[in-house]
């Protein structure tokens, strides 16, 4: 019987390549600039499943052009870019990777807010220059022992930041509607999202992008943020009004801006702008700019791509798959949605 067809579209470890191969015909985007969207399409047109990445949308026109698909893998954890409920109709499962992404994003907020707060950056480049002498009173800035963190979203990501926090003696306060009705922990204080704007000196975003928090931190909340205080974003791009940071960081008000995510990287968001703000690139002494290693671990790479190409085989084999977050009418997984998978043997040795 001749194997479906599974469309990569981005470069994978060998390893996810090995396995989706054991299972399927595998057509993989080799290079590391995405595929056009009608590249995409001419690939997906008679595919029966899709591993997609950050870099894809996935929406009603595009199923309509891929009559055959019937498993998206996101290896993902946030999947704003695909329309769940368009694959729904469509008889599409959607798989995301909801846990292997905690750690390796909180880690990277943690050292962008050491980087913001002590000028490691500009260090780094005042060195590199030359003609270094010895100390000077220079690049004085702020560090995190007795700040006020605010974290807005307290999931699993705005979790592991707080956790992270804690040797730091940081005061933590927390926005989340989900969980501020559970009470104050030990290091943690709940509050509605106004107080946790106006008294942090840190303002974290741990949010899904949604209608209702694009831009969330726009000009009316920077101004209720205290004088002198900073922002730092390792969850995506459109929570901000780039430009609105951009201003405060000329005015002062704001002290400095630390992403991992941009706007333009919202790739199904109408409008979004084609690229980063200048002024924030221009303003290398009061931001620190990564381009979005949140999860840029080799294990955890690999291991988010094998989750989700486990996901696919699954679908592929009639088996529900651990972590779809869809249920399209007239599928299996009607019928065994709440069957386990078949084990599977880790072959990168990770987690």
């Amino acid at each position: 019987m001749k194997k479906k067809k599974i469309v990569v579209t981005n470069r994978v470890f060998p390893e996810t390549r090995a396995l989706l191969e054991a299972h399927a015909q595998l057509v993989v985007n080799q290079d590391e600039t995405p595929w056009s969207p009608e590249r995409l399409h001419e690939h997906c047109r008679d595919a029966f499943g899709l591993m997609a990445f950050m870099t894809d949308s996935i929406d009603a026109d595009f199923l309509a052009a891929c009559p055959q698909l019937r498993v998206i893998g996101a290896a993902l954890k946030g999947y704003d870019n695909i329309d769940v409920e368009a694959c729904t109709r469509a008889g599409v499962t959607v798989t995301i990777v909801p846990d292997l992404l905690t750690v390796p994003t909180a880690e990277l907020a943690i050292g962008l807010m050491l980087s913001l707060g002590r000028n490691i950056l500009g260090g780094d480049t005042a060195i590199r220059k030359g003609g270094f002498a010895g100390w000077r009173p220079t690049l004085y800035g702020a560090g995190l022992d007795g700040a006020t963190v605010g974290i807005l979203g307290f999931g699993l990501v705005g979790q592991a930041i707080a956790e992270r926090l804690v040797p730091f003696r940081c005061r933590i306060l927390a926005a989340d509607a989900a969980t501020q009705s559970e009470g104050d922990s030990s290091h943690i204080a709940f509050a509605d999202m106004e107080s946790v704007i106006a008294e942090a000196d840190w303002l974290v975003l741990a949010l899904p992008l949604t209608d209702a928090t694009k831009h969330i931190i726009g000009r009316a909340a920077i101004a209720r943020m205290k004088p002198g205080s900073r922002i730092v974003n390792p969850a995506r791009g459109s929570l901000v009004d780039e430009a609105a940071i951009a201003d405060a960081l000329e005015t002062g008000h704001l002290a400095g801006y630390a992403a991992d995510v941009f706007e333009c990287e919202d790739w199904a968001r109408d409008g979004r702008p084609g690229e980063i703000e200048p002024r924030l690139l221009g303003n290398a002494a009061r931001t620190v700019l990564t381009p979005h290693i949140g999860s840029a671990v080799v294990d955890v790479r690999r291991n988010i791509e094998l989750s989700a190409a486990r996901g696919i085989i699954d679908v592929l084999a009639g088996r529900a798959p651990a972590h779809a977050v869809n249920t399209p009418a007239g599928t299996l997984l009607e019928v065994i949605e709440d069957v386990e998978p078949a084990p599977y043997k880790n072959i990168s040795g990770g987690r």
